[in-house]
C-alpha cells in the first residue's frame, strides 16, 4: 500500500497545482480552456470555475498528506471530472466553436479521472 499511496499523494499535488492555474492555462491556451470570448475575467461564470477549482486545487495538495482520511474528497474529484468533462465533451461537439476543448479541459479531466480511480485504494484494512 505505501508505494500506492506514494504515487497517490504525488498525482493529489500534482493535479491539485494544475487545478489551481486554470487561469494561467486560460491565458495560455483560450481555446483549450476557456468558453467565452476575450481575457478571463471578461466571464463572470469562467471566474467562478477558476475559485472552485483552484479551491479544490488547495484541497487536493492538502489531501496529499493523508489521502486514505480524504477518500470522498477524492471520490468526489475522480466523479465529478468525469461528470463534468462528459458534459463539456457534449457541448463541444454541439459547438463547432468549442472543438478545441476536445483536445484541452475534456481530456485534462478524463486524465484526473482515471489516474486518481487506479490509484485510489478500493478498500481500506483496519489494524
Amino acid at each position: 500500500m505505501i508505494g500506492r499511496f506514494s504515487f497517490l499523494q504525488v498525482a493529489l499535488v500534482l493535479f491539485g497545482a494544475i487545478f489551481c492555474l486554470i487561469y494561467p492555462l486560460a491565458l495560455v491556451w483560450p481555446s483549450g480552456w476557456m468558453w467565452h470570448i476575450g481575457p478571463p475575467v471578461a466571464s463572470h461564470y469562467y471566474m467562478m470555475i477558476v475559485g472552485v477549482y483552484a479551491t479544490l486545487g488547495i484541497f487536493l495538495i492538502r489531501a496529499a498528506a493523508d489521502p486514505a482520511a480524504h477518500r470522498s474528497l477524492i471520490w468526489f474529484t475522480i466523479w465529478s471530472s468525469l461528470v463534468h468533462a462528459g458534459i463539456m465533451a457534449v457541448q463541444a461537439l454541439q459547438n463547432p466553436q468549442h472543438m478545441g476543448h476536445l483536445f484541452g479541459d475534456v481530456p485534462a479531466l478524463l486524465l484526473v479521472a482515471l489516474v486518481l480511480g487506479l490509484l485510489m485504494p478500493r478498500a481500506t484494512t483496519e489494524a
